[in-house]
């Protein structure tokens, strides 16, 4: 599935898949500058790289939240991104018309876990022909994933990947629950984990989502070995400063640091 997507490289090396890059678009200078970072590294690592961003949030706890700087300048933004750096990409729909929109800028189109298990949207996404990653929903088995990948198959739609990103564990935390990346492997898609949401504290009473940063680490060290196909994270050269989820995003220049133990990992295992 990976190799149908355009401009993807390195898939030969053994390595896991990365898909990265900033929350959201924040202005017109920071998302290249992050790819430019980004795609140096896998490069150099030989690791194949997905740059990510979303071009506006439409799931903010507070309605004075960042949303995004304009749907259509975003789009054309993440668009300009994959060009220069010749990278593929991938952002976040949240409706039926949106996916016919988005597809016209990304090569990936990206199902928030919270609308999973919209038929409609999956319907949509689907019929765009390009791949689909749907992101689990935090109140989702793995199991129960199997019907959200059949509803963009039965669409005509086979390039098909799934993300876990944690269960929800009480009101205001989550875990990860590492058997669900091998029974997802058996519906014979890629298995991404996302290490950075996975860290998230929501529905804190600020109305802003806490996080905790410091294991992205640990989350990422056990997933390689539990045999994930890819990884997501966000990351920002100053996560204090980021307009969306910096709370439990990884510091830009911790990224290459982490990515080449990580590296290690999976080689240790084939």
């Amino acid at each position: 599935m990976i190799t149908a997507i355009e401009n993807i490289k390195n898939t030969q090396s053994g390595n896991f898949f990365l898909i990265a890059g900033p929350c959201v678009v924040e202005d017109d200078k920071s998302p290249f500058l992050i790819a430019k970072e980004i795609k140096r590294i896998t490069d150099k690592l030989k690791i194949p790289f997905i740059f990510k961003a979303s071009y506006k949030k439409a799931n903010r706890s507070r309605l004075d939240s960042f949303t995004g700087i304009g749907d259509m300048e975003a789009l054309k933004i993440i668009e300009a991104v994959g060009f220069e750096f010749k990278i593929p990409t991938i952002t976040d729909i949240h409706s039926e018309a949106e996916a016919t929109i988005a597809a016209e800028y990304v090569d990936v189109l990206q199902i928030p876990a919270f609308l999973c298990r919209q038929t409609d949207l999956l319907v949509a996404a689907a019929y765009t022909e390009k791949p689909v990653n749907i992101k689990k929903g935090q109140f989702l088995s793995p199991a129960s994933m199997k019907f959200a990948v059949d509803k963009v198959r039965e669409s005509g739609n086979k390039n098909v990947m799934i993300t876990e990103r944690g269960n929800m564990f009480g009101y205001q935390d989550l875990v990860i629950d590492y058997r669900g990346i091998p029974e997802m492997q058996k519906f014979d898609v890629p298995v991404v984990l996302d290490i950075t949401h996975s860290m998230q504290q929501p529905n804190q009473s600020t109305g802003v989502t806490g996080g905790k940063p410091e294991l992205i680490e640990t989350i990422a060290r056990a997933g390689v070995a539990a045999g994930v196909d890819g990884l997501f994270l966000e990351t920002h050269p100053e996560p204090a400063k980021a307009l969306s989820d910096g709370a439990n995003m990884l510091k830009l220049e911790l990224l290459e640091d982490l990515l080449r133990k990580l590296v290690k990992i999976r080689k240790a295992l084939t």
